[in-house]
């Protein structure tokens, strides 16, 4: 997953990395902006006195003196942000006011390029917070993040809404045709235009009033699905006290249990959470029908307890919320809005890909729960499968297909060596080398950082990488930032990339062994770090690409990950350092294929809710509210298509960050709609015969990681293809052809 920020508009505000390619919209009156940044910002000075706070002891305000110009993360505390960006906010309310303000007609320097290079000390805070408040939030920091989200809102909209600023943009665009712009502004200045426009520069005072209140409500209530989510995640715990309730689990996953249960102050008991490194092995492994069942249950009602936690009215606003933001705006539903600025363009486009997927999909599923029938019917049960079975029943079945099973495999997928096989993939594919660093400012003391350089030793980034689970995380894996790819007086400022996971954590006294999912996932953050670390453009607001884009180069890398002249240099047997037998190897391959019904029909579940969701046009309502049912609407969304009640979409309703928490907003489809185009790309290396092939490897560099948002998406592709995709690479791997 990414979460770099693709608005244009929100590039040259600041760069944060939870807000979506929509929802990051500017304002109306930079003067009181700027007065109310300067009366936050003395609350935030008297609150530091009394603290015993200075400017001076303020990280964010002066240059950063780390190596590599990182975040001194050793000398950030939480009561440094808000100040920071309080007056960041007051420093870019008076940058805008001087390009509204000069007597000097507009140009592209003047206006354009000044705009996007302003609010620096609020990139500087906001990234940092941002960042840090997915890997290591508290209650202090979720407490914080609702303080700043509506100043942020409020923030965005005031330059966006700026009627004097929209104004000297407009007449530049208007006159482009006669600037001599290079390929690169042109874009800068076509994108800045649109970005006002989506804005809602071109609206009435009475809907500018509007959309500033429906922008501030939504960047709020995603916030909280958010924070709901990682506190349900946290709030289940499975406790085992009764070593027989253990059976079928593996001596690691044990240990891990134990270390866990010793951690939450329960020594002497094994405990189980909903992270994914605790829950999926226990669904895979444990034969405890039971306790399966309990942990399955706990997982599927995240956010539907009729708790405090509870994320269903917050689903049903944000839907509400998100229609009348794009009927305002002219659309007729929200997908409408968002897909406008998408490869898909239309929500029919998206419809009709996985409409093409979910046929086969739902028929291989259909066959995998009839080996898994056959499996249960082998132990002498007659039970009709359920969601909790699944996993249990479906390993048992893939090792009696292709005698293989996870506990093969992982001795020799050790997170070290794979992280060093993803980083022998970059190299032979670019040159480029990744070194550690150990003198640096860490954002956490389990993280761990190295310098990237080019093939002729130029400085690329800095790349953190955070393995494993604990309770300040949110769940799930991201590649993010510290820094963005800029230009400075003219020369490029290197990016610093973060990748976040949550990993098996090892048992004690041994090393991380990886699933062969998790050794996909590192592959895969690690593309969308290889992204960020080869952009090279001169402008903010050009640096972003399309959501249904941006997960190609990160997808991409999956496909090196079990290819055997790759294993053979990674995966190693922890112990003995013995290569990967090729008889492994062959198993591998032989069912890579097996288990695609569920994973492709459980990912197009959670991609056609999202959809569905936000192709409303009108929502059921009686005289005083709104009454969408949310799990009513879940229901029937999915069950109309036939989804076996055995599948839980990836995710339902209630824990679905990506697009309630915002990022993926009507977007969830772009993993698939990316794979059409890594599964084509990568035929482009398997057709040389050399899948590290130099020529095809440097186009891929030069017309996808590279120039950011310069060209079109597709025509990006195209250069890099010399012509579109097709869905057929994609049906092969998956095995649905």
């Amino acid at each position: 997953m990414c979460i770099n920020a693709n608005s244009q508009v929100e590039k040259h505000i600041f760069v944060t990395h939870k807000l979506s390619n929509n929802d990051c919209k500017m304002k109306k009156n930079t003067t009181i902006a700027a007065g109310l940044a300067a009366a936050l910002l003395s609350a935030c000075s008297l609150s530091d006195k009394k603290s015993g706070e200075s400017d001076t002891n303020n990280p964010f305000f002066a240059e950063y003196t780390t190596p590599f110009g990182v975040p001194p993360f050793d000398k950030i505390r939480i009561e440094h942000y808000k100040p920071a960006i309080v007056k960041g906010i007051e420093e870019q309310s008076k940058e805008i006011e001087s390009i509204v303000s000069q007597k000097e007609e507009p140009t592209f320097e003047n206006t354009i390029v000044a705009l996007d290079m302003s609010g620096q000390l609020l990139s500087r805070a906001s990234i940092v917070f941002s960042a840090q408040n997915s890997a290591n939030t508290n209650d202090e920091m979720e407490a914080l993040s609702r303080e700043i989200s509506p100043l942020l809102s409020q923030h965005r909209d005031n330059i966006s809404l700026n009627p004097a600023l929209f104004t000297r943009v407009k007449a530049i665009y208007d006159n482009r045709a006669n600037l001599s712009l290079d390929k690169e502004q042109a874009k800068l200045l076509e994108e800045t235009y649109k970005d006002f426009v989506r804005g809602g520069a071109n609206l009435g005072a009475d809907d500018q009033a509007k959309l500033r209140e429906l922008n501030s409500q939504i960047a709020l209530l995603q916030l909280t699905f958010g924070q709901n989510m990682l506190k349900e995640t946290n709030a289940f715990q499975l406790i085992i006290d009764n070593e027989g309730d253990l059976s079928g689990l593996s001596q690691a996953q044990i240990a891990n249990a134990a270390e866990a249960a010793k951690k939450a102050g329960l020594e002497g008991k094994w405990l189980f959470t909903l992270q994914n490194p605790s829950i999926m092995p226990f669904l895979q492994n444990s034969e405890k029908r039971e306790l399966r069942e309990k942990i399955f249950k706990g997982y599927i009602m995240r956010g539907n307890n009729d708790n405090e936690n509870d994320n269903k009215d917050v689903v049903k606003q944000l839907v509400t919320l998100r229609l009348e933001k794009a009927k305002l705006m002219g659309y007729p539903d929200y997908a409408s809005f968002v897909l406008e600025e998408r490869m898909a363009k239309t929500s029919n486009n998206v419809y009709a890909l996985l409409d093409e997927l979910w046929t086969p999909a739902i028929k291989v599923a259909n066959q995998e729960l009839s080996d898994i029938q056959s499996e249960i019917k082998k132990e002498g049960s007659t039970f009709t499968a359920e969601g909790w079975d699944w996993r249990y029943y479906f390993e048992k079945a893939k090792k009696a297909k292709f005698d293989l099973d996870e506990s093969q495999i992982r001795p020799y997928l050790e997170l070290g060596n794979v992280r060093e096989g993803a980083f022998y993939v970059a190299n032979k594919l670019y040159g480029i080398t990744f070194t550690p660093i150990n003198d640096i400012p860490l954002p956490h003391p389990e993280a761990l950082a190295f310098e990237c350089k080019d093939a002729d030793g130029t400085h690329l980034g800095v790349l953190y990488m955070d393995f494993f689970p604990r309770a300040s995380k949110r769940g799930g894996a991201w590649c993010g930032g510290y820094r963005p790819q800029r230009y400075e007086d003219g020369k490029r400022v290197a990016p610093v990339v973060t990748i976040v996971c949550n990993f098996t954590p090892p048992a004690a006294g041994e090393p991380a062994l990886l699933s062969v999912d998790e050794a996909e996932t590192l592959f895969h953050e690690f593309g969308h770090g290889l992204h960020s670390l080869f952009r090279d453009v001169h402008y903010s607001g050009i640096s972003g690409v399309p959501r249904d884009f941006v997960e190609l180069p990160s997808q991409i890398m999956e496909h090196w990950v079990l290819e055997p002249e790759v294993l053979k240099v990674y995966a190693r047997h922890y112990q003995t350092g013995e290569e990967i037998p090729a008889s492994l190897i062959e198993k591998l391959d032989k069912g890579s294929k097996y288990g695609q019904g569920f994973a492709t029909t459980e990912y197009l579940a959670a991609s056609l809710l999202d959809m569905d969701y936000h192709v409303l046009q009108d929502l059921p309502a009686n005289k005083e509210n709104v009454t969408l049912d949310v799990v009513a609407f879940e229901a029937e969304t999915l069950n109309k298509r036939g989804l076996l009640s055995q599948i839980p979409p990836r995710y339902r309703s209630t824990y679905f960050n990506h697009t309630m928490g915002g990022g993926y907003t009507a977007g969830y489809y772009s993993y698939i709609w990316s794979e059409v185009l890594d599964a084509d790309a990568f035929e482009a290396f398997k057709e040389t015969g050399d899948i590290f092939n130099p020529e095809i490897a440097s186009r891929f560099r030069k017309y996808v990681l590279t120039p950011g948002g310069i060209d079109d998406a597709m025509d990006m592709y195209k250069n890099f293809r010399g012509k579109e995709p097709g869905t057929g690479p994609l049906l092969k791997n998956r095995g649905l052809n």
